[in-house]
């Protein structure tokens, strides 16, 4: 017998009824981000390796342990399967000169993939659905990214997710911030676990954002990034606050969110919750305005954010804020093979109306019994059961039985319906507005 073959650990098949609910995700959000006029992108899952080593940075964790590097055996090239979301819409964006007619408002949606222990929320082949402004420098467009994600959770329905945001200011001054930081450090040394060691002289920001429980105390007395900012990032940080507060969106600043890319700076952000352990964050982003030319393009601004789908959906279920599952408006029971030249035509009919319809169909003992189609007639969850019988199709109609009760709590009695006038009664078969699930 031949080995069973699975999915890679930690990259999942998504199959119904779940993959009804990232449909449903999928399409609230793009009706959501057309409101704030962003229009959709859509990369290469293979970019080039030095995209993300210039871009993240060297010494990120991302691209030191995480990233799916190869070198392509045709050509010797050096690839990687995307880490995130925001660098290959950069890349893009300097490729096709999209801003030679002004600033840009763009979303993408798609799987991307670090090498990571799995755990609830976290996979090696995740999905991000993210928004970024290339071209705007202001500090409104930083605070109408934070709205959009903060009003996107209203309009799901989610509770239990709070604004955490900080600035890290502009390059001199975060290398002015770094060296306080390796001064500080270096005369605490003997506190520092393995990881702070190696991001000691490398990446010393990092050390920050430690999860080490033995080191908190530490990191809450380092030299703070707020000291170091001029007279223009802190005014750039202070409108931020300002038009959250003039739009009540409620924050907590957090001096020690450094986020995990180096591409940062000024503005940064994440939305946590507390209702998925570990993995609190759900969204996160901040401003980038200096990767345009890492990537080789001429400098230009560009602020954004991307969300995790899976731990979005997560908390969607852990607040019992899914959607039913869709289920058919009708069920159309064959009894005979011969009668399919006349049910076929009635079913695109049908489907052409609007109506959705399952067509029961042979399996390998054939159709099977009425009794048999019936069955799975009802295990669809379809509010109607078309039959096709022999003494309806000779009378030229087809018997209509409802499955399920009405608004009244009950269930109404079996009709016939011309099929030379199919168009004539195929609104009596859909679904009302509200979602049904199925049993």
């Amino acid at each position: 017998m031949t080995d069973k073959i699975t999915a890679v650990k930690g990259m999942n098949d998504i199959v119904a009824p779940d993959s009804a609910h990232w449909e449903w995700l999928e399409a609230r959000v793009r009706e959501w981000f057309a409101r704030y006029g962003y229009r959709n992108i859509r990369t290469p899952i293979v970019e080039p390796l030095a995209l993300f080593v210039r871009g993240l940075g060297e010494v990120t964790d991302i691209v030191e342990k995480e990233m799916y590097a190869f070198e392509d055996r045709l050509n010797g090239e050096q690839l990687a399967l995307r880490p995130e979301g925001t660098a290959g819409v950069v890349r893009a964006v300097v490729e096709h000169s999209l801003l030679y007619d002004g600033p840009k408002r763009l979303y993408y949606m798609g799987p991307m993939f670090r090498h990571e222990r799995p755990q609830r929320g976290r996979y090696r082949q995740f999905h991000q659905i993210g928004v970024e402004a290339l071209g705007l420098a202001g500090p409104e467009a930083d605070a109408e990214l934070i709205a959009m994600a903060a009003d996107l959770w209203r309009e799901l329905g989610l509770q239990d997710v709070t604004l955490e945001i900080n600035t890290l200011g502009q390059p001199p001054e975060r290398q002015a911030h770094r060296q306080a930081l390796i001064t500080y450090f270096e005369q605490h040394r003997d506190q520092l676990d393995a990881d702070a060691q190696r991001r000691l002289y490398t990446n010393p920001l990092r050390i920050l954002d430690t999860k080490n429980p033995a080191m908190q105390a530490l990191v809450e007395g380092a030299p703070r990034l707020l000291d170091h900012l001029g007279s223009g990032s802190l005014a750039h940080f202070d409108t931020v606050r300002r038009l959250l507060d003039a739009m009540g969106i409620a924050y907590r600043v957090n001096p020690r969110l450094v986020r995990g890319l180096d591409y940062y700076h000024h503005t940064v952000f994440e939305f946590v919750t507390q209702s998925l352990g570990a993995q609190g964050t759900v969204c996160a982003g901040g401003r980038y305005d200096g990767l345009t030319a890492e990537v080789g393009g001429k400098s230009a601004p560009g602020v954004g954010w991307a969300m995790g789908v899976e731990r979005v959906l997560e908390l969607l279920k852990t607040q019992q804020r899914l959607p039913s599952v869709p289920v058919p408006d009708a069920y159309a029971i064959v009894p005979d093979a011969a009668a399919w030249p006349q049910v076929m035509p009635v079913l695109r009919v049908l489907r052409a109306a609007g109506v959705s319809v399952l067509m029961h169909a042979s399996g390998p003992d054939g159709l099977g019994s009425m009794k048999s189609q019936f069955k799975k007639a009802d295990a669809s969850g379809a509010r109607f059961a078309l039959i096709f019988g022999g003494d309806e199709l000779a009378a030229g109609q087809v018997a209509i039985k409802p499955l399920r009760a009405g608004a009244d709590g009950t269930v109404g009695a079996q009709t016939t319906r011309p099929l030379a006038r199919v168009a004539d009664w195929a609104s009596e078969l859909r679904a009302p507005s509200t979602p049904r699930t199925a049993a």
